[in-house]
């Protein structure tokens, strides 16, 4: 059985819990996959796609790159029992609109901004794993009223860099403008339309997938076709060449501790510790940085909320217990 040692607000929490334990979602109950998806809203002309279950305490729960609402199944339906969960598709994924547009922080910020304003109408907990952890960090920062509390699962996003703003002066310069970017583009382009098409391949996303996955279990065709499925629209090879050319390339524009400085509510770090892409030790600098931080450490890959559903589902339920929220009224969004 898992072992927990839970202390105060701001102090890490530790979770050890064992690799060869039971099938993770076993017995749990799954939010129902539609194809067509669940519910709309119009977002400066774009349709973007949301669910949302249960009353009380909004939550509401932002996915990761590739991913969409689906990828929070086993999450839903057990905070659901408690709490009003929301679960959006950031633009650009999912079943929402895949517009072609310039991609950056500030729009999923201001996406997510809306959402808390027009659908969501009043002060909620955020939840975002990997690049929906960024984006919801960078809303938390914000709006510091209409948020009660942060949790981050492997969030996506980089301390700044002294070097930074040298590297960004040098790309000005008339030769990088005029011959090298331009052919550095239409290089990019080649490349990521190939990138893009083998990487939409099922076979190619469950091997992805596995390879950040601990305990592969939940690696299934449910999973799979909610990553795929959304792939299929004809602006999605688009999208994704702006994102992984533009957007992923220059994540310095903002940075973990700008954000970090202007935060005022909890943060819970709920942190794959196994992660290959995102270890241990940027949940430890985080916590460095803010100290109104509580970590769970869980022995688990990039995607904690999907691979250990129960553990994330009974930490997040436990910190939520703990806090004092005391929901602002609806005026004031």
């Amino acid at each position: 059985m898992p072992r927990r040692s839970f202390v105060s607000k701001g102090i890490a929490i530790s979770v050890f819990c064992s690799l060869l334990s039971a099938t993770p979602a076993q017995g749990m109950e799954r939010l129902p996959f539609k194809p067509e998806g669940y519910n709309f809203w119009t977002w400066r002309g774009h349709k973007i796609h949301y669910v949302v279950q249960g009353n009380g305490t909004p939550i509401v729960l932002i996915h990761g790159f590739g991913a969409s609402a689906f990828h929070w199944r086993y999450n839903i339906p057990e905070l659901a029992k408690k709490y009003k969960v929301y679960a959006l598709d950031l633009l650009g994924f999912g079943w929402s609109d895949k517009a072609v547009i310039e991609y950056d922080a500030i729009v999923w910020r201001d996406q997510v901004s809306d959402f808390m304003k027009e659908i969501v109408r009043e002060p909620a907990i955020l939840v975002g794993n990997s690049l929906g952890g960024f984006a919801a960090l960078f809303t938390a920062a914000e709006l510091e009223r209409q948020v009660l509390g942060l949790v981050l699962l492997n969030s996506a996003g980089q301390f700044g860099s002294p070097s930074a703003q040298n590297t960004n002066t040098e790309e000005q310069s008339i030769l990088n403008k005029f011959i090298i970017n331009p052919v550095k583009e239409v290089l990019q382009r080649i490349i990521l339309s190939f990138v893009f098409w083998q990487s939409k391949q099922p076979a190619r996303v469950e091997s992805v997938l596995k390879s950040v996955y601990i305990n592969t279990s939940n690696v299934d065709d449910y999973l799979v076709e909610s990553i795929t499925k959304p792939a299929g629209d004809p602006n999605a090879g688009e999208v994704y060449y702006r994102l992984m050319a533009r957007f992923m390339t220059n994540q310095t524009k903002y940075t973990l501790d700008s954000l970090l400085s202007k935060l005022s509510c909890p943060l819970l770090l709920l942190w794959g510790d196994l992660d290959p892409w995102v270890g241990p030790g940027k949940a430890a600098r985080i916590k460095e940085f803010y100290p109104n931080t509580s970590i769970v450490n869980l022995k688990a890959g990039h995607c904690p909320h999907d691979e250990v559903p129960e553990l994330v589902n009974g930490a997040l339920i436990d910190w939520l217990s703990s806090l004092q929220l005391n929901p602002a009224p609806l005026h004031t969004l």
